[in-house]
């Protein structure tokens, strides 16, 4: 039997960056099921930092973030993010909604059709009633992210046990005991880092679960339109979220931004799905698609009021909630991972007493 200070569940960016905070001052376990950390939806983000994505407490999250993004220090030696820019379109029907994302937004330019044509020459500009985009929108590296977080923890005395599936998991008189892989681990304190799994972890552990859904998110690399350097383009897409497109190494990935309810699975990506996306992304620009060279689908996972939940679980004594991070789990997770790490040892967090209450699972409660 194995002890520790914390053990959590979960080895993507959220659970592994919150135990390399955490391991600054505890004994620290990582519990993940797969054979490698970030397999699911941390190795499939589209690994943008935008400040004005999500509501007003997911912005004072980015905001939080963004420091540790641009100087990670013992993360690495350099910023993990580097320029790309975000231009959202709107056709005339779509007005309002751009008009919302704009409200309680900084940093953001209004555009014409033509001068958002001019930054994504194969849009066709008179759909276009209107553009915004945001020039400090920028490429994060995940994979030197999620690998420097792990060097951390593994620095500071931390422990990752993949292939390690967790099949019980029960509360004694003063600590959890967790079953997975075949071996057992003990810890006063237990983090739900589960992502998709969070609501079955939660069940495992014998509390209530708080409707975290996943939602499948497909993705696909096409070759980019003859004649075009698009690695200067900024990240492009309709402002109602019906497709978006990004450079990727010479080429782009379209995604029709789909969100089905699924249930938490190793997620692939429908073929009519992807069809349809890629026919929206085809009215909008000029040049058509002609083949596919990879597809992908990953997992988003949102609480019912799409804000993450983090904190201790009122109902089960040492459960901590660190779920529901949607599309932002990435973006987030530095100021997620210190959050948490407050919050456990019994420190005060550095973010606003109001969004810490905004992501405290006793939210639910009232």
């Amino acid at each position: 039997m194995t002890h520790a200070d914390v053990i959590i569940i979960g080895g993507g960016i959220a659970g592994i960056s919150a135990a390399a905070e955490l391991a600054e001052g505890a004994n620290v376990l990582v519990l993940e099921g797969e054979a490698q950390i970030g397999y699911h939806s941390t190795g499939r983000s589209a690994a943008i930092f935008i400040r004005n994505y999500g509501n007003a407490t997911l912005r004072a999250l980015n905001a939080a973030a963004a420091p540790i993004f641009e100087a990670p220090e013992g993360i690495s030696d350099h910023s993990l993010l580097s320029p790309r820019g975000e231009l959202m379109v709107a056709g005339e029907a779509e007005m309002d909604t751009l008009e919302a994302y704009c409200e309680g937004a900084t940093g953001l330019e209004r555009l014409t059709g033509a001068e958002a044509a001019e930054l994504v020459p194969i849009f066709k500009p008179g759909p276009i009633a209107g553009a915004v985009l945001e020039r400090d929108a920028q490429d994060i590296d995940v994979d030197r992210m999620l690998q420097g977080y792990a060097r951390l923890l593994k620095s500071r005395g931390g422990q990752v046990v993949t292939g390690a599936e967790v099949q019980s998991i029960t509360r004694g008189h003063s600590a959890w005991q967790v079953t997975a892989g075949g071996e057992t681990y003990t810890a006063p304190v237990v983090v739900n880092a589960g992502g998709a799994w969070a609501d079955p972890v939660a069940e495992l552990a014998g509390t209530r679960p708080l409707g975290i859904q996943p939602y499948r998110r497909s993705a696909a690399i096409i070759p980019a339109p003859e004649g075009y350097d698009v690695d200067r383009w900024p990240l492009f897409g309709a402002i109602t979220e019906s497709w978006y497109a990004k450079p990727e190494a010479g080429k782009l990935m379209v995604s029709p931004a789909d969100e089905d309810p699924v249930d938490p699975h190793d997620a692939w990506p429908d073929d009519m799905v992807l069809a349809e996306g890629l026919y929206r992304f085809e009215q909008a620009v000029t040049h058509p698609v002609t083949r596919l060279e990879h597809s992908w689908a990953g997992l988003r996972s949102f609480a019912p009021d799409r804000t993450p939940v983090v904190g201790f679980d009122p109902r089960a004594e040492g459960l901590f909630w660190l779920a529901g991070q949607g599309g932002y789990g990435v973006q987030t997770a530095p100021a997620l991972a210190r959050l948490t790490a407050a919050l456990i040892t019994g420190q005060t967090p550095d973010l606003p007493s109001e969004t810490v209450a905004a992501l405290s699972p006793t939210r639910f409660d009232t």
